[in-house]
């Protein structure tokens, strides 16, 4: 209904008499609509302007009221207006009959104008309350997804801008982080048909580790140059200080993690990556020694991807091994280094990491 406007009624009766007192009724309140069977009552309620309210008798030919009723709420389109009974029938089964094929309200014949229009005004009211906050939930539902979608958008921009300290120390470091965040998405997928996982890994919590994939790393922000950039293998004092890489970077998304009120997933993420993305299926990795299952999902899935990457890139100190050779020290390494259902999992994706390998480089070239 338009602001301003008369509400429409729609009275369907196939007594002249009826329909004749109704609009008498309601005329200088209500526009009133007038069908003298079911088959009209059922064209009319869905064509626009659709009633506000339906006025339905029930004993009628061919179609009686009970059967317009059901058609009307079965219809997606007028499944929404309310409908009144009058009818001649004062059984209580009848009444309980038409309650359960949806109609708000049974009025009997005769006729009280005073209940009629009190009625009419009532179940009118109400049923512009529910339009009205049906309105104000589509807002707020609109208002929530803006809402996410910037916190989302600032979520992204301020992952980039962490990433990207990585990458102004590091050329290789960047491009490292770029692929690293791709190998995990695919790998995760793999992994969403293998039982252990499935429930795990969501398409909502696969998108959070690809993001804060590019995370993993941050700490290298806190390696002095000398060990960073070296071009050469570290000695096992500048290994040592290198390893510190994932306590830093750690720690630098925890201090992130204390001035919120409430934990949030992706900074959850992104802490368990960059502080265990260097644990061993086994227990011998660092810093912590976790073994098997303890290491968070995240930094078992970038373990894989980080040790594929690594063997696969051309380093100042080295060459790059071909992908063949990463994916049989890979193989090599199940239940030692990585989790078995991954390796397992990588295996079955293995040609998808050579092309997204090949492409990235290739850019650069």
């Amino acid at each position: 209904m338009i602001s301003g406007d008369k509400q429409t009624i729609l009275i369907v009766d196939d007594t002249p008499d009826n329909i004749t007192l109704l609009c008498s009724l309601l005329g200088d309140k209500y526009r009133n609509k007038v069908a003298t069977n079911g088959i009209k009552a059922l064209r009319i309620a869905e064509t626009q302007p659709r009633p506000d309210l339906i006025l339905l008798d029930i004993m009628m030919p061919e179609m009686d009221g009970y059967e317009v009723c059901e058609r009307l709420k079965a219809n997606e389109q007028t499944r929404e207006i309310p409908v009144i009974f009058l009818t001649a029938r004062t059984q209580e089964a009848d009444e309980t009959k038409g309650f359960e094929l949806g109609a708000v309200d049974y009025i009997t014949k005769p006729i009280s104008p005073p209940i009629l229009l009190a009625r009419v005004q009532t179940h009118l009211a109400l049923q512009e309350a529910r339009a009205y906050l049906s309105r104000q939930n589509e807002f707020l539902e609109e208002q929530v997804m803006e809402r996410t979608r910037r916190l989302d958008n600032l979520q992204n921009a301020i992952l980039v801008a962490l990433s990207s300290l990585a990458e102004k120390r590091d050329d290789d470091t960047g491009e490292h982080v770029k692929r690293t965040q791709i190998y995990v998405r695919e790998l995760a997928m793999a992994l969403r048909s293998n039982p252990k996982f499935t429930n795990r890994l969501t398409q909502r919590y696969i998108d959070t580790i690809y993001k804060t994939a590019s995370l993993h790393d941050i700490g290298k922000v806190g390696v002095p140059d000398n060990i960073l950039l070296k071009p050469g293998p570290l000695t096992k004092e500048e290994f040592e200080v290198m390893k510190t890489h994932t306590i830093i970077g750690r720690n630098a998304i925890m201090e992130a993690e204390r001035s919120l009120d409430t934990p949030e997933e992706f900074l959850i993420v992104a802490r368990e990556m960059a502080n265990y993305h260097h644990e061993r299926w086994d227990g011998r990795g660092y810093p912590e020694g976790l073994k098997g299952d303890e290491i968070p999902i995240p930094a078992r899935l970038m373990a894989i991807a980080d040790v594929y990457d690594a063997i696969t890139s051309k380093r100042a100190y080295k060459e790059a091994m071909s992908h063949e050779e990463a994916l049989q020290i890979i193989i090599s390494e199940r239940g030692a280094h990585f989790d078995p259902d991954m390796v397992d999992a990588f295996v079955g994706k293995h040609e998808v990491f050579e092309r997204i390998g090949k492409e990235s480089r290739d850019k650069r070239h």
